[in-house]
């Protein structure tokens, strides 16, 4: 007997739980955006006007996610990606349940506060739990969880449109239900793991780590044009159906099972600095080919090289990880998620009124943004930071 339960204490580890926490976040999350374009174009009949409000709400939480700091005064790190889990798959348990304008803002926000909240924590404790060395390679597996983990939900949900015509409201209520079922089973059966390094519980904002933050402001502003016009360009440019956005996807997430851990153990060998000089690169033929497709082929195949530089974002995180004083990740958690999302909350809402104008000026401004992280990742030199 004491061996069975050495056997499954084995599995109770700061890996298992970060595992757990992210397939429950694709569940919910990745089930959520897929279906959210052709749901708020075919439902609740909504333009870009409407879709660029609705992103603009979805990232306020974002914006405010310095106020982790705050929360995490009166629970432990852990518990609180817990809580914020649990909000997340509520919000979208329920949102097909509201297919109309102010409905959907009200579902989105709850939505978006336990998504940013747990992105927030679930950060913090990634660096916290994870060494320097393994770092990397091991983001880079959670990356590939990730990746199976949104494989199952899009062909969930290309099998549920394509043969059983399931209603919108039934898809989100079960991807939503499911992962609060796992979310609650991560509540009671995994212990409590203890923190490597006691944290600063206030919010860190510091002038060495600048290069870092305005890294992460550009991030958050390319990012934005990506995941809120780049699909709604394939469903109202090309009239790809709910289904044919799931294939995307999947291509999307087969490609990254296999590809992200090898970027992550990639990175680890070249050094940060070059791992995003050819990310940015890539952003800014992919951003400018947005901008002048007109084949659906061709947007497609951007739309999937696009998806595959996601991965090389760890390279600002354990960027961050190698120059960071280790009493200062939880603090500048949040603060590094506001950054990111300084530009989040009004890019949605002012690209939206411009997509009505010019689709092409939304993706050229997107090859802006990554060239200007081309030329701030330059600076980037991990041997010059003395640590405090």
């Amino acid at each position: 007997m004491s061996d069975v339960k050495v056997n499954h204490a084995s599995w109770k580890t700061p890996f298992v739980f970060l595992a757990l926490s992210s397939l429950v976040m694709t569940l919910a999350f990745s089930g959520w955006m897929a279906m959210l374009n052709n749901f708020t174009i075919e439902v609740a009949q909504f333009s870009g006007r409407e879709i660029g409000i609705l992103q603009s709400l979805r990232e306020v939480p974002g914006f405010l996610a310095f106020t982790a700091i705050f929360v995490l005064l009166a629970m432990k790190e852990q518990t609180f990606a817990i809580v914020s889990l649990a909000l997340l798959t509520i919000g979208v348990a329920v949102t097909g349940y509201f297919p109309f304008e102010y409905g959907l803002y009200a579902t989105t926000v709850i939505m978006s506060i336990g998504f940013h909240y747990y992105e927030t924590v679930n950060q913090s404790l990634s660096l916290q739990w994870f060494n320097k060395d393994e770092a990397p390679e091991k983001l880079g597996k959670l990356l590939s969880i990730k990746s199976i983990a949104a494989l199952l939900v899009y062909g969930f949900v290309y099998v549920a449109f394509s043969f059983y015509a399931i209603e919108y409201k039934t898809a989100y209520l079960v991807l939503g239900g499911l992962g609060l079922v796992i979310t609650v089973y991560l509540a009671l059966a995994m212990p409590h793991f203890p923190e490597k390094v006691v944290q600063h519980k206030k919010i860190i904002l510091k002038k060495r780590y600048s290069l870092y933050y305005l890294l992460t402001f550009l991030s958050g502003a390319r990012r934005q044009i990506f995941v809120v016009f780049a699909g709604f360009l394939m469903v109202e440019k090309f009239g790809y159906s709910v289904a044919q956005i799931s294939v995307l996807y999947m291509i999307n997430h087969l490609l990254n099972i296999y590809i992200a851990p090898k970027i992550g153990s990639w990175i680890g060998r070249v050094g940060e600095r070059k791992a995003l000089t050819v990310e940015y690169i890539g952003l800014i033929l992919v951003f400018s080919g947005y901008a002048l497709v007109e084949n659906e082929n061709i947007a497609a195949a951007l739309y999937i090289i696009d998806h595959l530089f996601f991965a090389m974002a760890i390279a600002i995180k354990t960027y961050f990880q190698k120059i960071a004083d280790p009493k200062d990740i939880a603090g500048n958690a949040g603060v590094s998620f506001t950054i990111n999302h300084i530009a989040a909350v009004v890019i949605p809402a002012i690209f939206g009124i411009l997509w009505l104008y010019s689709s092409t000026l939304v993706f050229f401004a997107g090859a802006g943004f990554a060239l200007c992280s081309l030329i701030a990742c330059q600076w980037v030199n991990i041997d010059k930071h003395v640590k405090v």
